[in-house]
Formats: C-alpha cells, sequence, structure tokens
C-alpha cells in the first residue's frame, strides 16, 4: 500500500479547507433581472429594450428579465436609478446616447459616463433630416446650399431644446459651416405634423421614427440621409451624410451598462448571453421587423466608443452650447 508523505497530506488538507471555507459564487442570474428604461413606454428605446429582455430571458437561464420604465429630467432619472442600484448584475439599464454623455455636459447631473459598467450597443437608431417630397430641398447639398443662402429661412423642429435631433442638426451646421432656425416641439409626433402641415422645411428624427412616418401614410415624406456609419442594409437606398462631405454620426446608440463596480465575472456572464442573444435569428427577426438597426459592439470597445463619442459632444458644446 503506498503511503503519502507528510508534504502531501498537507497540502490535500489545505485544498479541502479552502472549498469548505470559500464562499460559493452563484452564477448568473440567480433571481430575475430587470432592465431600467429611462424614458416613457412606447417609444424606440423601449422597443429596444423589450425585445432583448424577451431574448434575454430565453438566454440567460428563464429566470425572468423585466423592463421597467423610470421616465424624467430627459433620461436622468433613470440612468441615475441604474447607476444607484446594486452592483449584482440583476439590475441593467439602457444607455441611450446622446442623452446618457450631454446630460452630465450640460449641468450638473446625478450619473455620468463612468457611473457604469458599459456592456454592449445592442441597437443604432441613427439621426437622419427629412423634408417634404413637394418642397424645393431635393437632397443634402441642396439643404446645405439652402441653409448657407439664408441661415434664418430655414426652419427645423425638434422634439425639444437638447434632444437627440436638435444636437444632430447642430452637428450637421457645425460641419457644413453654416446654421438654421430651431423649432423645439414636444415630441417628435408634433414635429412630423408641423412638417407635413408646411410648418417647418426641415423635420429631425431617427431613422426608426422618420421611416415610421413615411410609411404610416405620409407619401410626401422623403428622407434626405442618415447618419451613419454607412448605408443602411435594411434601406441601402438612403445615402449617409459623409457621402455628401458632412462628417456626421449621430443618433441613438441603444446599449445596456450595469452599475460601476459589477464584479468581472458577472460582467462576463451577462456577456455570454448577449452573445447568445446576437446569435438568434429570431433576434435579428425581431429586430429587423421593428425597424431597429443592430450594432453589437460590446466591452471595452462599445466603452471606447462612448468615450470618443463623449469628446466630440464635448468639443461642440464648447462652440455651440445647445441649452441657450
Amino acid at each position: 500500500m503506498l503511503r503519502r508523505s507528510p508534504v502531501l497530506k498537507a497540502l490535500a488538507g489545505a485544498a479541502l479547507a479552502l472549498l469548505v471555507t470559500a464562499p460559493a459564487r452563484a452564477a448568473w442570474p440567480e433571481r430575475p433581472v430587470q432592465i431600467i428604461v429611462p424614458y416613457a413606454a412606447g417609444g424606440g428605446t423601449d422597443l429596444t429594450a423589450r425585445l432583448l429582455a424577451r431574448f434575454l430571458d430565453r438566454h440567460a437561464g428563464g429566470r425572468g428579465v423585466v423592463v421597467v420604465n423610470r421616465p424624467g429630467a430627459g433620461g436622468e432619472i433613470g440612468m441615475a436609478a441604474g447607476a444607484d442600484a446594486p452592483p449584482d448584475g440583476h439590475t441593467l439599464t439602457i444607455l441611450n446616447t446622446p442623452n446618457l454623455l450631454t446630460i452630465p455636459i450640460e449641468r450638473a447631473a446625478r450619473f455620468r459616463l463612468d457611473s457604469f459598467a458599459p456592456l454592449a450597443n445592442i441597437a443604432d437608431d441613427p439621426g437622419t433630416l427629412s423634408v417634404r417630397a413637394d418642397g424645393p430641398v431635393r437632397d443634402l447639398p441642396g439643404l446645405v446650399a439652402a441653409m448657407r443662402a439664408r441661415p434664418e429661412g430655414v426652419t427645423y423642429g425638434t422634439a425639444g431644446v437638447g434632444s437627440a435631433g436638435h444636437i444632430a442638426m447642430l452637428m450637421v451646421g457645425d460641419a457644413a459651416g453654416t446654421s438654421a432656425l430651431h423649432v423645439p416641439y414636444n415630441g417628435s409626433a408634433a414635429v412630423a405634423t408641423a412638417l407635413m402641415g408646411g410648418d417647418i422645411a426641415v423635420a429631425t428624427a431617427n431613422f426608426g421614427e422618420a421611416i415610421g412616418y413615411a410609411r404610416g401614410g405620409n407619401e410626401g415624406w422623403r428622407i434626405l440621409g442618415v447618419m451613419a456609419p454607412g448605408r443602411l442594409a435594411s434601406h441601402p437606398d438612403i445615402p449617409t451624410f459623409a457621402e455628401a462631405g458632412l462628417p456626421v454620426q449621430t443618433g441613438s446608440l441603444r446599449g445596456l451598462g450595469a452599475p460601476r463596480g459589477t464584479p468581472p465575472e458577472t460582467v462576463a456572464a451577462i456577456l455570454l448571453a448577449l452573445d447568445r442573444v446576437m446569435a438568434d435569428p429570431d433576434y435579428r427577426r425581431a429586430m429587423a421587423e421593428a425597424a431597429q438597426d443592430v450594432r453589437y459592439v460590446k466591452g471595452e470597445a462599445y466603452a471606447a466608443l462612448l468615450r470618443d463619442t463623449e469628446a466630440r459632444l464635448r468639443a461642440l458644446w464648447t462652440r455651440t452650447p445647445w441649452n441657450r
């Protein structure tokens, strides 16, 4: 019979002691997960979250993923609640640009970009500019020419001061070296009504909204371009702003964030579940049917994308503060 040496006995005993005394770390998720949407139900961001929740539950063990709407203060209330949640992976937040980045730039907010551990970008709903099809402006070069000829004569509607559309148009003016006359409304639906009624010359909207208006019986609605890195696979006929010499990329990047301090192993488990969601053809089909363009950027690449966008917005704020 073989006898173990005293050294081997000691090592075995130490290993057993570690197994007995070390706390076991449960796999994520241990219980239902909630996704905070910092806007009211029914909008594009809410739709992104609800589609994600459905498929995340499918690929994360089926313990339940619920969407909680926490609207108010342009998204600050919901994002602050997400930032203040326990960092255990069971409260996640939809991080929406530009508000995630612009709110802390323009005021002393209850959260900052580094209040979150950015997990992954899910969808890209790029900005657009639209006009009436029977109007004098036919394309982006024509719009820029009109703005340069009479800046105060070109009116554009947005969902409000500091909204995604407002900032998008400021970026366009900054790139073109000109400006237009801002007319803020209470929401994008009012902007669409104003455009079709001839009250404004240009409507700002994210692509998902604009294509919905174009399909909704507004045959006179013309989308001039998308503020995306490339043409959208779903609508390759619509040019990008870069093609017109305007290097503007903005809109609503919709990603998922956890509170800062979430353990790396929990982050890794969430990202693994997101990988499975993104590879699910049913999810891709549902997103396409909802006119939501999937743009999956995760981990450090997502964090770098947000930091770069934040730097560009800070530079724009220095030149053209959007709350004045």
